[in-house]
């Protein structure tokens, strides 16, 4: 990518966002490892539990496995 193109980091900084805003904010974490363990948690729910409107109510995992199957 060109540098200077926010574009690129439209995806990751979205999830960002949303990781902060869900499970970051209003939490105080005693420790490094505490934190590190609650993002890996998030990140399991956010991919296999969260259900998203614009998947058709699927989480990501599901929606990406049903477009797996009709394949």
């Amino acid at each position: 990518s060109r540098k200077g193109n926010c574009l690129d980091n439209a995806v990751a900084e979205n999830f960002f966002g949303i990781l902060k805003t869900e499970m970051y904010h209003g939490y105080e974490y005693k420790s490094a490892t505490e934190l590190v363990n609650a993002i890996k948690e998030y990140i399991e729910y956010y991919n296999h539990k969260r259900i998203k409107l614009k998947l058709k109510g699927l989480s990501p995992i599901a929606y990406r496995n049903q477009a797996l199957v009709a394949a």
